[in-house]
């Protein structure tokens, strides 16, 4: 041991300035190894939350059925189906239910009793797994000192019993009831999950994407795996053109500008102003906007320029994903450029080899001679647009929480997690893909890379070529077929829009999604990525599971789980059910289906819920404790650092600081 402590000799002394003393050492090898003989702290999946955003924060208040499942552990029996759930409610919307049962409640003080009783009773469940300093950490400063001495005094000892009941009753007698169970609510729902793990998409589609980003920058413990539209988003905020236009096309698609117009400040006049000058004699019957997944129903007049901007806006996309296919040849993109291949004259345009008959061909701002390029008044537009996403200082900040509680995949106590895909070879290999300087990179080392070009796309030390091109690598990331994040064959925009013959439609996915119900590959890629244990996993997102159809979204015998099941509104026709979250305790894990999600106004009036069903994926033999997680194999080394800090303390070679 003498060799291996002189080796460290460094960093001991480094750690001595911690524990200056034998006893604090000792004392942080105690709490240490206690720590890891709790157990395993609850994790939470969500993936593709799509701008859902009172979906989304009714599953985080719920913990995805976390909070439920411990009322029934610790209720059981004692109390009603019904009690239970208005319990919950009471949790997860204490301000809006406390005004019912105050309207409601005939002993509002005998209500108060006993429900207090029951949150502390929760409450100190949920909190068992935890160390007190961490507890104590989520605890809100008004009530810290109270909900501690309730939590760790028990009125079944006798000698305790009238002071828990005094604390308690002295709460209601001051008029603290009401804001002593929102604290205590917001505690529960804290301390319910350990750890949030968002693989990806929380951007388009639906309203709200921007309050679910205010939201997780007050969250505390999470990570986010980015997601395409995530990237899509990055893109348009680092000054990409033709992410600009993708984001704004998308918000008309759905009828959804709140996210640009409120959320972000981004102005859309100039843009309303060109489409109806430029647009005003055109239909544009193929860009009316999709309202029926959720959206606010639009009078006439609206839905009219909305579909006028949609074209607009769609057209300078062409013209501007055109301009990055023939800056970067390696991409292999060119023939996307499909303003190029149209017969203007005829109306039709070549689609592998074979001419298409089009819906429409008014294109007012296209020369044929030279199709991509932009019009003067298309010019200004652009400039205009470019500069509101560039100053959008919310939208800068919601970014930057992006990058910094995110990368491309991550690997958590056994789990690789990704949004989409990783690329493979036909026979299941891992695909090389080239990246900045023609440099090929595959599984692991594609993923890092990408998430560094990424990242270089927002540093200002970066060389002016590779930020130029990492830039522009956002949209290859959007919708370039060997993409991490996309791995199809093509993303046929145009072809939705103009050509009725659905074959051309077709993107083909890539062979990721048509190996990994493959164990051996799953495994092949687990092992690629280093990750290690007998009950190691994928958890993705990205694709839609088909419940209706009866896919399963537990794949590869178990090796890969798919979370995304259509959290977006526009989804649910298609999968049939409101998407997949999955919870992973100290037991195992469970998927939970969910059913569509109505408002929160209902769930507080009518105790609902979006839970649907729960599937037990896999439980573990023993309960896991955190010296089975990766959190563990860092307390232990901590550990065995302060064993040679003793060590060299009581052998001579680092003397004690005492004061």
């Amino acid at each position: 041991m003498i060799n291996q402590i002189e080796k460290n000799m460094r960093y001991l002394q480094l750690l001595s300035q911690s524990f200056p003393t034998i006893a604090e050492a000792s004392t942080e090898i105690i709490n240490l190894q206690a720590i890891l003989h709790l157990p395993k702290g609850t994790e939470h999946y969500i993936a593709d939350v799509h701008g859902e955003y009172e979906a989304f924060l009714h599953v985080l208040k719920n913990a995805s059925g976390n909070i439920k499942r411990k009322v029934n552990e610790i209720f059981g029996n004692e109390l009603r189906e019904a009690e239970k759930r208005e319990l919950c409610t009471l949790i997860y919307y204490p301000e809006q239910k406390l005004e019912i049962v105050k309207n409601t409640e005939e002993d509002l003080d005998d209500w108060y009793h006993i429900t207090l009783n029951r949150l502390v009773r929760l409450c100190r469940d949920v909190s068992s797994k935890y160390t007190r300093s961490k507890v104590r950490k989520a605890l809100p400063p008004d009530f810290s000192y109270i909900i501690q001495e309730l939590l760790h005094e028990r009125t079944e000892d006798q000698n305790k019993t009238a002071y828990v009941n005094v604390i308690i009753d002295t709460i209601i007698s001051t008029g603290r009831a009401n804001d002593f169970i929102i604290a205590i609510a917001d505690v529960i729902q804290r301390l319910a999950v350990d750890y949030l793990h968002i693989l990806g998409d929380i951007y388009d589609r639906g309203p709200g994407a921007h309050i679910i980003m205010d939201t997780m920058a007050n969250y505390k413990h999470w990570d986010i795996q980015w997601g395409n539209h995530d990237i899509l988003w990055m893109g348009a905020a680092a000054g990409n053109d033709a992410c600009i236009c993708n984001v704004i096309r998308l918000c008309l698609r759905y009828a959804n500008l709140t996210t640009l117009e409120e959320g972000y400040g981004i102005n859309l006049v100039p843009l309303a102003t060109f489409a109806m000058e430029t647009y005003a004699d055109d239909p544009c019957l193929e860009f009316y906007p999709k309202t029926s997944g959720g959206s606010a129903r639009m009078d006439d007049k609206t839905a009219r320029l909305t579909a006028q901007m949609h074209k607009a806006i769609a057209i300078i996309q062409f013209k501007e994903e055109a301009r990055l296919y023939q800056r970067h040849p390696e991409w292999n993109m060119l023939d996307r450029c499909l303003l190029s291949r149209v017969d203007y004259q005829r109306g039709t345009c070549r689609v592998d080899g074979t001419d298409h008959p089009m819906k429409s061909c008014h294109f007012p701002t296209v020369n044929p001679q030279s199709p991509n390029d932009l019009t003067p008044e298309e010019e200004a537009l652009m400039h205009k647009l470019h500069h509101s996403f560039r100053v959008s200082e919310k939208l800068q900040k919601h970014m930057r929480i992006l990058r910094s509680h995110g990368c491309m995949y991550a690997v958590y106590n056994h789990n690789l997690l990704f949004h989409a895909s990783v690329p493979l070879n036909a026979d299941g290999t891992l695909k090389e893909v080239p990246l900045y300087g023609g440099r090929r990179f595959s599984g692991k080392d594609l993923m890092h890379n990408t998430g560094m070009l990424i990242r270089s796309a927002f540093t200002a030390d970066t060389a002016p070529q590779e930020r130029s091109f990492a830039i522009d690598y956002f949209l290859y990331l959007w919708c370039g077929p060997d993409s991490t994040l996309f791995d199809k064959s093509k993303m046929a925009t145009f072809e939705r829009y103009f050509l009725s013959d659905k074959a051309t439609h077709h993107e083909a996915k890539g062979n990721y999604f048509l190996l990994r119900d493959n164990e051996q590959i799953c495994d092949a890629i687990l092992d690629a990525f280093q990750v290690e244990g007998p009950n190691r996993h994928i958890i993705n997102g990205h694709v839609p599971v088909h419940a209706a159809q009866g896919e399963n979204p537990i794949k590869a015998n178990g090796r890969l789980m798919v979370i995304d099941g259509g959290f977006s509104q526009a989804y649910h026709k298609e999968t049939g059910i409101a998407g997949y979250t999955l919870v992973y305790h100290s037991r195992g894990f469970q998927l939970v289906q969910h059913e569509p999600f109505t408002s929160a106004a209902d769930a507080v009036q009518r105790g609902t819920d979006i839970l649907g069903t729960t599937q037990i994926v896999e439980m573990a033999n023993r309960r896991m404790l955190v010296a089975d997680t990766d959190k563990g194999r860092e307390l232990k080394q901590q550990v065995k650092d302060l064993e040679e800090l003793l060590y060299a303390y009581r052998h001579g070679l680092i003397k004690e600081k005492r004061q």
